[in-house]
């Protein structure tokens, strides 16, 4: 009778604990969709502010390189595809970003 007894209230504690363990969710999913989110919010802001930065300093490299060819310099080629790749490095950038995290790019 005493292990019947004992059995009973084993099953009983396991299926407690079983029924508790499986109603939780997994630990980080709350955290990461709080992170999905804030990014989705604040996305807008970063590709602006990326796009700002590519027309600052494409302004910046082609002020550079005009100074540079009336300076007499004529072998400019590699400064030219230097500051044309960055400037395309930083518009595909928010093209990326938004495939990566997941976030349309027009609403």
């Amino acid at each position: 009778m005493e292990k019947l007894f004992a059995f009973i209230m084993a099953a009983l504690l396991f299926s407690i604990v079983w029924i508790e363990v499986s109603a939780q969710t997994p630990p980080g999913i709350a955290e990461i969709n709080e992170g999905k989110n804030y990014m989705a919010q604040n996305f807008r802001a970063l590709s602006g502010a990326i796009l700002a930065l590519g027309a600052i300093s494409g302004l910046l490299g082609g002020l550079r390189i005009y100074n540079n060819w009336q300076m007499g310099q004529r072998n400019i080629d590699q400064e030219v595809a230097g500051w044309f790749g960055a400037c395309i490095f930083l518009s595909v950038l928010g093209i990326f970003l938004s495939v990566l995290y997941n976030i349309p790019v027009a609403k």
